[in-house]
């Protein structure tokens, strides 16, 4: 019996599911990135009440509701706003020189920009009403949403990392993010809906800087740490499975038959047929697959909540699984 010659498009198919088994297997990356998923609305509800609290402590609900009667009575007035980002500050010190440029310690207002939008900045430094957006977190936080669309990428930030802009970019960029929505439509609508309320005062947060004591301001820069660490962990997972495509892409361009990359699909923990491979698409072999799409809607399912022991065990265990891995 003659062997199958293996071409470009079976190339393609191998890859393709060769992607799906990679994200499917259970990392150490992967762990990481699946837990601190599991902690995300605890952590935006946890900081939001925070938020709440300094807020409301400045501006409280008589003041708001007083500010109401008179925008509602009079058409000249417009004061009351609901918002997602606020500055706060606290009194603290920071290093300086005098006049002799000898070092000194001076009193300060030490504060940040929190925004907790979808799209919110995730630089704990940033101090600018005018961030940029950070993609980053609501791509990592609904990935299996994006990744059932057929024109959306959760991954191209990180696929294209160190690339110019080019509109293979572009156009994966694009429908993340009409597919998430904003203020007007989609998952960033019902989000940024949740985390509001009404602020009295000019259109833009740093004219309205709002006291708070060191221990919330730090509260909340870790908050914004916190966000961060998942997106890195998004990152890292992704970036293990690209190295990894990268051998494998590497090693099916130098076969000639199929039955070689079968016998490497193989060896790498994937069961694939040559007639699975030659009979169905690219699309099909990747999706559709019974495994594949089993795995698929059992990780859009809710988990029951795990008990602070289960967390607790499960740290512990990726800590050590990390130094060995390091």
């Amino acid at each position: 019996m003659s062997r199958i010659r293996l071409n470009q498009e079976y190339r393609n198919k191998i890859a393709n599911r060769m992607r799906v088994h990679l994200e499917q297997e259970d990392t150490v990356e992967k762990q990481n990135y699946d837990k601190l998923k599991g902690e995300q609305i605890d952590l935006n509800d946890n900081a939001w009440n925070m938020a709440h609290k300094i807020v409301r402590r400045h501006y409280t609900e008589d003041d708001v509701a007083k500010a109401r009667y008179l925008q509602d009575k009079f058409e000249n007035v417009d004061t009351i706003a609901p918002d997602s980002c606020f500055h706060f500050h606290y009194v603290g010190t920071k290093e300086d020189r005098d006049y002799d440029n000898n070092p000194i310690v001076k009193e300060a207002n030490i504060e940040s920009h929190f925004d907790f939008r979808l799209s919110g900045s995730l630089d704990v430094d940033n101090n600018s009403s005018y961030s940029r957006s950070d993609n980053e977190y609501g791509y990592a936080l609904f990935r299996d949403e994006l990744k059932a669309q057929d024109d959306c990428n959760p991954d191209i930030l990180i696929e294209q990392e160190g690339k110019d802009n080019n509109p293979h970019k572009t156009k994966y960029v694009d429908n993340n993010n009409k597919y998430l929505g904003d203020d007007d439509r989609g998952y960033g609508k019902e989000w940024n809906e949740k985390y509001q309320l009404d602020l009295i005062g000019r259109e833009y947060c740093r004219d309205r800087s709002i006291a708070c004591n060191e221990q919330e301001y730090m509260m909340l820069i870790d908050w914004k740490k916190q966000k961060g660490q998942f997106v890195m962990a998004h990152q890292k997972w992704i970036k293990s499975v690209l190295d990894q495509m990268k051998e494998i892409k590497v090693g099916l361009k130098g076969y000639k038959y199929l039955d070689e990359a079968i016998e490497l699909s193989t060896e790498l923990g994937l069961n694939i047929s040559d007639a699975e491979i030659i009979r169905t698409n690219s699309t099909g072999l990747t999706i559709y697959n019974p495994k594949n799409l089993a795995d698929r809607i059992k990780g859009m399912k809710n988990k029951k909540e795990k008990t602070r022991e289960e967390k607790i065990a499960e740290r512990m265990a990726y800590m050590q699984q990390s130094e060995v891995a390091n």
